[in-house]
């Protein structure tokens, strides 16, 4: 079976007075039946391409499934008299949301089935799960397209029956006002951008309701929540590198929202209140952020004053905030770590982290005056763990450790970390993974994983489906490159805008460093990323095709000058504030160097698996289309390069979680079959 070919219908491209011809600039029109023709087309090429692996792909499933808890339950968290939680049930999709009254061990209440909501739909999410501060009400949202827009609706919960509000239109998240009648939620404009918040009170006609906040600055979008005191609501707007914020007592919904500090180009912040203070952490004349604090009654920016001062060699991430002390949220040395301050004293003292390569995460707390913190602790060989630390006396308990089904032994495995040079002599982490019995000779096969965009960290953290490669004597390895946020903001800021190649080429240092200390070798090694990620995988099989065996581009964002040229596609002028604008020529000659989709040779590359949602609102499903045809016109090897397109879905693939094992399965063994194991 030939590979689908999409005809070429040349589309001249004009900005700068620069002329480039898109062959495939039609398979934007999803309404086109020919498009729709073609992606099912690349659905059947794809499958008749990987029948071979059919049955590996069948055991990877089983695998995966075995090693699974499939009816278990998340621990309890304490709030106002109830413990929430969710289960899920053997055979069932969707998890399954409860409460119960008076005791972690009192009757069981269902507050929702998302099972029953979803029904047969080929597609289902929840954007906003909230009950209200009396617990008798919830607010929830559904979206059954994959597109990210979902319909509001309320949940009495004595009853158990849905009111007659509905809301559709809205993006993700309610937040209830201390009435307990009053909600504020957002929508999104025709970009997708969530642009407006709404006032709703029950009972009145969503046509009704009070719209108390739109943003019109394309570079911006809105939110809205509750203060883990739930005394005051934040309505935030926020760009990608500026923050304002206004606030309002949650006791009085209907009020106006008063301004905490204007926004200032280049300055984020991000607000608490905590007693007669509002908490403040800023990025204000501190690159890593530091801890202020405020008045109430005068929270703007003359009246700051240092809670925790900055550290150049630490970013703060965030502060939870409650009735006695602060939990801070850190990273140095590409460890997001804990820390627990004192609010009486100000004494500050760590939370331990028993490996050096691990990650501590915030856990569900719920209530605000409790001298108990949950937090989460994994590592890329410790199963995911939920404790409850006992703030004054520092005890620890263990509540539930992920279960792995199967026997499985983490001294069997051992997770060390490594650190690559990059071009311009920059220090690279490397966080990997793999069996203690694998021998470091370079015969192991690897797979090197990337994201490096938007201050996002991928962070250490353990895996069960990974084991199916482990156990088949794979080194697993995360490059923590420049454009995330591991080493801190030094290290967003040297992996965007005009520094962005830095992202790639770290990744290439990495890959390298694989190779050099024997760790695999390039007929041995894989790539993968997704998104942004899928972006670094085109850039990188451009750069260095010959270090790659194969790639997985997930959703990939490979066209991306034509698209954030494109204002009229979702969330493009607030990506500018990431990549630049390019209807500056700066710019444009900048991204246009890099850009994947531009940047295809007349070389050999490595096997390629792309994938894609066609209801993607983040990256559009044209974007792989047409990369992948680009590639098959232009490479010179008869390597494959294969798209699997969700024709239900958007930008996180499958939604149930039988479903989205069968998708990990699928490109597992694409992996596999990849490096020659296929067993």
């Amino acid at each position: 079976m030939q590979p689908p070919a999409a005809p070429r219908r040349p589309t001249v491209l004009e900005q700068h007075g620069d002329e480039r011809v898109d062959d495939w600039y039609w398979l934007r029109d999803k309404d086109d039946p020919e498009v729709i023709a073609h992606l099912e087309a690349e659905n059947a090429y794809t499958a008749e391409q990987t029948e071979h692996t059919r049955p590996l792909e069948h055991a990877l499933f089983d695998e995966i499934k075995a090693r699974i808890l499939e009816t278990d339950l998340s621990v309890p968290a304490p709030w106002g008299g109830y413990w929430y939680y969710t289960r899920t049930v053997e055979g069932l999709q969707y998890p399954i949301h409860c409460r119960r009254s008076g005791a972690e061990d009192g009757p069981e209440q269902v507050l929702l089935d998302e099972n029953e909501l979803a029904g047969d739909a080929d597609f289902f999410a929840i954007g906003a799960f909230s009950v209200s501060p009396d617990h008798r009400l919830l607010a929830y949202s559904t979206d059954f397209d994959g597109d990210e827009v979902f319909t509001l609706r309320f949940r009495d919960l004595d009853s158990g029956e849905d009111l007659g509000d509905e809301i559709p239109g809205a993006s993700y998240g309610a937040t209830w006002a201390l009435d307990n009648t009053t909600v504020f939620y957002t929508v999104l404009n025709d970009a997708k951008r969530p642009w407006r918040v709404y006032r709703h009170n029950l009972g009145v006609p969503a046509d009704s309701d009070v719209l108390v906040h739109q943003e019109d600055d394309e570079a911006f979008y809105v939110g809205i929540g509750r203060s883990r005191s739930d005394e005051w609501l934040v309505l935030s707007m926020q760009s990608m590198v500026t923050s304002e914020a206004r606030v309002l007592p949650a006791h009085e919904p209907h009020g106006e929202f008063r301004m905490v500090e204007p926004r200032r180009h280049g300055v984020e912040y991000d607000v608490d209140q905590h007693g007669d203070r509002f908490l403040i952490v800023t990025n204000d004349e501190a690159e890593n952020f530091r801890l202020v604090e405020a008045p109430l009654a005068t929270p703007g920016r003359e009246h700051w004053t240092d809670v925790l001062p900055h550290r150049p060699d630490v970013k703060l991430d965030g502060v939870d905030a409650f009735a006695h002390h602060l939990a801070l949220y850190e990273r140095a040395d590409a460890v997001r770590r804990l820390r627990i301050m004192d609010t009486e004293t100000g004494e500050i003292h760590a939370v331990e982290q028993p490996e050096a390569v691990s990650t501590a995460s915030g856990g569900t707390n719920l209530e605000y005056d409790t001298d108990v913190l949950r937090f989460g602790y994994t590592s890329l060989v410790t199963p995911s763990s939920v404790f409850d630390y006992e703030v004054r006396t520092r005890a620890r308990t263990l509540k539930k450790q992920q279960p792995v089904l199967g026997g499985y032994d983490p001294t069997e495995y051992v997770t060390e970390r490594l650190w690559a040079t990059a071009d311009d002599g920059e220090r690279v982490p490397i966080s990997i993974v793999r069996r203690a019995d694998v021998a470091l000779d370079g015969s192991a096969p690897a797979l090197l994983y990337g994201y490096g965009s938007y201050e996002a960290s991928r962070d250490p953290a353990f895996s069960s489906i990974r084991l199916s490669l482990l156990d088949r004597g794979f080194v697993y390895a995360i490059a923590h490159i420049r454009g995330g946020g591991e080493m801190g903001r030094r290290w967003y800021e040297n992996g965007k805008f005009l520094h962005k190649r830095n992202t790639f080429t770290d990744f290439i240092a990495a890959a390298e460093t694989l190779v050099e200390r024997e760790y695999t070798t390039p007929e041995r090694l894989v790539a993968r990323g997704g998104s942004a990620g899928g972006l670094l995988m085109g850039a990188v099989a451009n750069l260095r095709p010959d270090l790659f065996r194969a790639m997985v581009a997930e959703v990939p964002f490979v066209d991306v000058l034509t698209t954030i040229l494109d204002e009229s596609l979702p969330l493009t002028v607030i990506e500018w504030d990431e990549w630049g604008n390019p209807n500056q020529r700066e710019f444009y000659d900048y991204i246009k160097s890099y850009s994947p989709y531009d940047n295809v040779r007349a070389v050999d590359y490595p096997r390629i698996l792309a994938t894609a949602g066609l209801n993607d609102p983040r990256v559009s499903y044209w974007e792989p289309a047409k990369w992948v045809q680009k590639l098959r016109v232009t490479k010179t090897d008869d390597h494959p390069v294969l798209l699997k397109v969700e024709m239900g879905a958007g930008h996180m693939g499958p939604s149930g979680r039988y479903d989205a094992w069968k998708d990990e399965a699928f490109v597992l063994a694409f992996v596999l079959d990849a490096v020659g194991i296929t067993a």
